[in-house]
C-alpha cells in the first residue's frame, strides 16, 4: 500500500476517532438542559464561524466560489448537514441510540451505490463482503438482537435509514466539492449553510439557554472543535486520498470506539456479541486495506 493511500485511511480512522466522542458531548450537553436539536445547530455553527474566520484571514482566495458551486454547496448543506443532523436525532429518540447508530451505518452501502455509479469506483466482491462484515458489525455494536431494549417502529426505522442516506450523501457531496476546493473551504461552507437551514428549527429561549453559562458554552465551543472540525477536516482530506466507499468503511469504525469510551467513561459495559463486531468491523477494514494493496501490486 503506497503511502499516500496510508495516510488516507489513516485520516479516516481520526475522524471515525473524533466522531465518537459525540457521545460523551452530548451526554454532558443534554444534562444542562439542551435540546439534542439546540445541540447539533451550536455544533455546526461553532465549527463554521471558526473555520471562517481562519480562512477569511489566512486563505481568503479559497472561500470565492462560482455560481453553479452555490447549488452544490446550498444542496450540500441543506441535505449532508442539516437534514442529517436533524433526521438522526429523530432516529435516535425514536429507536434508541443504538438501533439509530446501526441503521445511520448503513451509510456506506449508500455510498458505494452512488459511487460505483457517480463517482465511477469499483464495487467488488471483496469491497461487498467488507460492506457486510462492517453493517453486522454495528448492528452487534449496537445490541439490535437485544429486544427488551430496542423500541422498534416504522417512523422510527425510517428516519435510522434516511440518516444512513444523507450521511451517505455527505460523504458524496465531499468528494464532489473537493474536485474545485479545499477541504477547509468544502467543510465551511458545507457547515454554514448547514447552519441556515437549521436555524428555523431554534427557538429564542432554547438559543438563551445554550448561552446562559459558562459550562455550556464551554462545552459547545469543545463539541465545535474536537468532533465536529476536527473529525471533518480529517474526513475531507481522507477523502482527497482514497475512494469515497472505503473512506465510508472505515468511518463504522465510530460505533465502535464510542461503544468503548463509553466503557471507559460512563461505565457502560460491552458484552461478548458486542465485542464479536467489533471485531468484524476490523475485519471489514483489514479487507479494504488488503484489497488495496493487491490492486495497487496487479501490473
Amino acid at each position: 500500500m503506497g503511502s499516500t493511500h496510508l495516510r488516507g485511511y489513516g485520516l479516516a480512522l481520526v475522524a471515525a476517532a473524533l466522531w465518537a466522542t459525540l457521545g460523551l458531548f452530548y451526554h454532558q450537553l443534554a444534562a444542562y438542559g439542551l435540546s439534542l436539536l439546540t445541540i447539533v445547530f451550536f455544533r455546526a455553527a461553532i465549527a463554521a464561524l471558526l473555520l471562517f474566520a481562519v480562512l477569511g484571514v489566512r486563505s481568503p482566495d479559497s472561500l470565492k466560489l462560482r455560481g453553479r458551486d452555490w447549488l452544490l454547496f446550498a444542496v450540500f448543506g441543506l441535505v449532508g448537514v442539516a437534514a442529517f443532523f436533524a433526521i438522526y436525532i429523530h432516529a435516535i429518540d425514536l429507536t434508541g441510540m443504538g438501533v439509530a447508530a446501526v441503521l445511520m451505518y448503513t451509510a456506506p452501502v449508500w455510498v458505494a451505490l452512488i459511487g460505483a455509479v457517480s463517482l465511477h469506483e469499483p464495487f467488488t466482491l471483496r469491497k461487498s463482503g467488507a460492506l457486510v462484515l462492517a453493517v453486522t458489525g454495528c448492528a452487534l455494536v449496537g445490541r439490535v438482537y437485544d429486544l427488551a431494549s430496542v423500541r422498534l417502529n416504522l417512523v422510527g426505522i425510517l428516519a435510522g435509514l434516511g440518516a444512513g442516506l444523507t450521511y451517505g450523501l455527505y460523504t458524496v457531496f465531499s468528494k464532489i466539492a473537493q474536485r474545485r476546493h479545499t477541504a477547509w473551504a468544502t467543510l465551511a461552507y458545507a457547515l454554514g449553510l448547514g447552519t441556515l437551514f437549521m436555524l428555523p428549527l431554534q427557538t429564542p429561549a432554547e438559543l438563551a439557554r445554550a448561552v446562559a453559562s459558562p459550562p455550556t458554552i464551554i462545552w459547545l465551543i469543545a463539541l465545535g472543535i474536537v468532533p465536529t472540525l476536527g473529525g471533518g477536516l480529517a474526513f475531507n482530506a481522507a477523502l482527497r486520498l482514497i475512494p469515497a466507499s472505503n473512506a465510508s468503511i472505515i468511518a463504522t469504525l465510530e460505533p465502535v470506539i464510542a461503544a468503548l469510551l463509553g466503557w471507559t467513561f460512563l461505565g457502560e459495559r460491552m458484552v461478548p456479541l458486542q465485542l464479536l463486531g467489533t471485531a468484524l468491523v476490523l475485519s471489514a477494514v483489514l479487507i479494504l486495506q488488503r484489497h488495496l494493496a493487491n490492486e495497487r501490486s496487479t501490473p
